[in-house]
Protein backbone atom coordinates (compact mmCIF):
# COMPACT_ATOMS: atom_id res chain seq x y z
CA UNK A 1 0.00 0.00 0.00
CA UNK A 2 2.87 2.36 1.17
CA UNK A 3 4.55 1.94 -2.65
CA UNK A 4 1.07 2.66 -4.31
CA UNK A 5 0.58 5.93 -2.35
CA UNK A 6 4.08 6.99 -3.30
CA UNK A 7 3.33 6.19 -6.81
CA UNK A 8 0.51 7.93 -6.83
CA UNK A 9 1.71 11.33 -5.18
CA UNK A 10 4.70 11.25 -7.71
CA UNK A 11 2.00 11.22 -10.28
CA UNK A 12 0.17 14.10 -8.62
CA UNK A 13 3.70 16.11 -8.46
CA UNK A 14 4.16 15.35 -12.37
CA UNK A 15 1.10 16.71 -13.29
CA UNK A 16 1.40 19.64 -11.14
CA UNK A 17 4.91 20.50 -12.58
CA UNK A 18 2.90 19.84 -16.26
CA UNK A 19 0.42 22.36 -15.64
CA UNK A 20 3.10 25.25 -14.05
CA UNK A 21 4.73 24.50 -17.10
CA UNK A 22 1.91 25.22 -18.97
CA UNK A 23 0.75 27.97 -16.99
CA UNK A 24 4.31 30.17 -18.07
CA UNK A 25 3.51 28.99 -21.67
CA UNK A 26 0.18 30.60 -21.65
CA UNK A 27 1.39 33.82 -19.38
CA UNK A 28 4.75 33.93 -21.77
CA UNK A 29 2.29 33.77 -25.13
CA UNK A 30 -0.08 36.47 -23.96
CA UNK A 31 2.03 38.75 -22.78
CA UNK A 32 3.76 38.54 -25.98
CA UNK A 33 7.23 37.70 -24.51
CA UNK A 34 10.06 35.47 -26.01
CA UNK A 35 13.05 34.95 -23.64
CA UNK A 36 14.97 33.58 -27.15
CA UNK A 37 14.53 37.69 -28.64
CA UNK A 38 17.51 39.57 -28.23
CA UNK A 39 16.52 43.55 -28.49
CA UNK A 40 18.13 46.99 -27.82
CA UNK A 41 16.80 49.86 -26.01
CA UNK A 42 16.33 53.33 -27.37
CA UNK A 43 14.60 56.90 -25.98
CA UNK A 44 11.67 58.52 -26.99
CA UNK A 45 10.73 62.02 -25.74
CA UNK A 46 7.39 63.44 -26.16
CA UNK A 47 6.10 66.60 -24.49
CA UNK A 48 2.70 64.97 -23.61
CA UNK A 49 2.60 61.23 -23.01
CA UNK A 50 -1.23 60.69 -23.38
CA UNK A 51 -1.44 57.99 -20.73
CA UNK A 52 1.07 55.44 -22.66
CA UNK A 53 2.42 52.93 -19.89
CA UNK A 54 5.09 50.19 -19.33
CA UNK A 55 4.62 46.81 -21.25
CA UNK A 56 2.56 49.56 -23.73
CA UNK A 57 3.31 47.67 -27.39
CA UNK A 58 5.73 49.34 -29.91
CA UNK A 59 5.02 48.84 -33.67
CA UNK A 60 7.04 49.72 -37.05
CA UNK A 61 4.92 49.92 -40.04
CA UNK A 62 2.11 48.13 -38.23
CA UNK A 63 4.08 45.51 -37.18
CA UNK A 64 4.98 44.39 -33.16
CA UNK A 65 8.40 45.24 -32.77
CA UNK A 66 8.80 45.98 -28.66
CA UNK A 67 7.53 46.87 -25.59
CA UNK A 68 7.94 50.04 -23.46
CA UNK A 69 9.89 49.57 -20.47
CA UNK A 70 9.60 52.30 -18.27
CA UNK A 71 7.96 56.07 -18.35
CA UNK A 72 10.18 59.22 -16.13
CA UNK A 73 9.56 62.52 -16.45
CA UNK A 74 12.74 64.50 -17.09
CA UNK A 75 13.97 68.38 -17.61
CA UNK A 76 15.44 68.77 -21.08
CA UNK A 77 17.65 71.47 -21.32
CA UNK A 78 17.74 72.10 -25.02
CA UNK A 79 14.41 73.42 -24.64
CA UNK A 80 14.21 74.06 -20.76
CA UNK A 81 11.01 72.04 -20.18
CA UNK A 82 9.80 69.10 -18.88
CA UNK A 83 9.83 66.16 -20.57
CA UNK A 84 8.60 62.51 -21.25
CA UNK A 85 10.71 59.68 -21.74
CA UNK A 86 9.75 56.15 -22.81
CA UNK A 87 12.43 53.86 -22.60
CA UNK A 88 11.59 51.25 -25.72
CA UNK A 89 13.05 47.66 -26.25
CA UNK A 90 12.97 46.82 -29.70
CA UNK A 91 13.80 43.43 -31.41
CA UNK A 92 17.22 43.67 -33.08
CA UNK A 93 15.84 42.56 -36.24
CA UNK A 94 13.99 45.84 -36.34
CA UNK A 95 15.87 49.53 -37.50
CA UNK A 96 14.47 52.63 -37.17
CA UNK A 97 15.22 55.44 -38.99
CA UNK A 98 16.44 58.83 -36.89
CA UNK A 99 14.30 61.00 -39.15
CA UNK A 100 11.20 58.15 -38.29
CA UNK A 101 8.09 59.48 -37.37
CA UNK A 102 7.25 58.21 -33.80
CA UNK A 103 3.92 59.09 -32.17
CA UNK A 104 1.32 57.70 -29.65
CA UNK A 105 -1.89 56.01 -30.79
CA UNK A 106 -4.89 54.34 -29.61
CA UNK A 107 -6.71 50.93 -30.53
CA UNK A 108 -10.23 51.68 -31.40
CA UNK A 109 -11.54 55.02 -30.15
CA UNK A 110 -11.08 53.96 -26.47
CA UNK A 111 -8.93 51.27 -26.73
CA UNK A 112 -5.40 50.45 -25.34
CA UNK A 113 -2.41 52.69 -25.90
CA UNK A 114 0.70 52.00 -27.80
CA UNK A 115 3.66 53.92 -29.46
CA UNK A 116 3.62 53.72 -33.66
CA UNK A 117 6.84 54.07 -35.41
CA UNK A 118 6.64 55.09 -39.13
CA UNK A 119 9.61 53.83 -41.38
CA UNK A 120 11.95 56.82 -42.39
CA UNK A 121 13.62 57.63 -45.41
CA UNK A 122 15.30 54.60 -47.39
CA UNK A 123 19.02 54.84 -46.92
CA UNK A 124 18.70 56.94 -43.47
CA UNK A 125 21.02 56.41 -40.53
CA UNK A 126 19.44 54.06 -37.96
CA UNK A 127 19.31 54.98 -34.50
CA UNK A 128 21.54 52.56 -32.41
CA UNK A 129 21.31 51.20 -28.69
CA UNK A 130 20.43 54.11 -26.25
CA UNK A 131 20.30 56.88 -28.57
CA UNK A 132 17.17 59.24 -28.42
CA UNK A 133 14.21 60.08 -31.02
CA UNK A 134 11.94 62.97 -30.47
CA UNK A 135 8.77 61.68 -30.48
CA UNK A 136 5.67 63.49 -32.03
CA UNK A 137 2.80 64.23 -29.24
CA UNK A 138 -0.71 63.32 -29.52
CA UNK A 139 -3.75 65.62 -29.98
CA UNK A 140 -5.35 65.50 -26.22
CA UNK A 141 -8.94 64.32 -26.05
CA UNK A 142 -9.66 67.53 -24.41
CA UNK A 143 -8.14 69.76 -26.95
CA UNK A 144 -10.27 67.08 -30.15
CA UNK A 145 -13.85 67.89 -27.78
CA UNK A 146 -12.83 71.62 -27.79
CA UNK A 147 -12.61 71.65 -31.79
CA UNK A 148 -15.76 69.79 -32.23
CA UNK A 149 -17.44 71.83 -30.13
CA UNK A 150 -16.15 74.41 -31.86
CA UNK A 151 -17.18 73.46 -34.78
CA UNK A 152 -20.72 72.88 -33.89
CA UNK A 153 -21.07 76.29 -32.70
CA UNK A 154 -19.90 77.82 -36.00
CA UNK A 155 -22.26 75.45 -37.55
CA UNK A 156 -25.51 76.63 -36.01
CA UNK A 157 -24.27 80.14 -36.31
CA UNK A 158 -23.95 79.64 -40.41
CA UNK A 159 -27.63 77.90 -39.91
CA UNK A 160 -29.28 80.78 -37.99
CA UNK A 161 -27.98 82.90 -40.60
CA UNK A 162 -29.63 81.27 -43.21
CA UNK A 163 -33.12 80.99 -41.67
CA UNK A 164 -32.67 84.91 -41.26
CA UNK A 165 -31.75 85.08 -44.60
CA UNK A 166 -28.46 86.95 -44.51
CA UNK A 167 -26.11 86.83 -47.74
CA UNK A 168 -26.40 85.53 -51.08
CA UNK A 169 -27.25 82.06 -49.98
CA UNK A 170 -29.45 82.75 -47.54
CA UNK A 171 -31.36 85.22 -49.56
CA UNK A 172 -31.45 82.31 -52.54
CA UNK A 173 -32.98 80.62 -49.69
CA UNK A 174 -35.55 82.20 -48.03
CA UNK A 175 -36.61 84.44 -50.94
CA UNK A 176 -39.79 82.86 -52.07
CA UNK A 177 -40.26 84.92 -55.21
CA UNK A 178 -36.65 82.97 -56.07
CA UNK A 179 -38.60 79.48 -55.60
CA UNK A 180 -41.96 80.90 -57.54
CA UNK A 181 -39.64 81.97 -60.84
CA UNK A 182 -37.93 78.27 -60.18
CA UNK A 183 -41.61 76.81 -59.91
CA UNK A 184 -43.04 78.79 -63.15
CA UNK A 185 -40.49 77.86 -64.96
CA UNK A 186 -40.58 73.84 -64.49
CA UNK A 187 -44.34 74.20 -65.24
CA UNK A 188 -43.70 76.27 -68.29
CA UNK A 189 -41.01 73.31 -69.65
CA UNK A 190 -43.45 70.16 -68.83
CA UNK A 191 -46.07 71.95 -71.08
CA UNK A 192 -43.47 73.16 -73.44
CA UNK A 193 -40.46 71.03 -73.66
CA UNK A 194 -39.56 72.04 -76.80
CA UNK A 195 -38.12 75.42 -75.55
CA UNK A 196 -35.32 73.29 -74.48
CA UNK A 197 -34.30 72.28 -77.92
CA UNK A 198 -35.13 75.78 -79.29
CA UNK A 199 -31.59 77.54 -79.94
CA UNK A 200 -31.52 81.26 -79.81
CA UNK A 201 -29.99 82.64 -83.45
CA UNK A 202 -26.72 84.31 -83.31
CA UNK A 203 -26.86 88.18 -84.33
Amino acid sequence: MEGTAKSFELKVGVFILIGIAILFLIIFSIGDINLSKTGYKIKILFGFASGIGPSAPIRLAGVGVGQVEGIRLIHDDKTNSTKAEVIAWIDDKAKVEKDALVTINTLGLLGEKYIEIYPGTSGSPVLARGETIIGKDPVPMEKVTENLANLSSSINVIVDKLKNGEGTVGKLLMDDSIYNNLEEFTADIKRHPWKLLNKPRDD
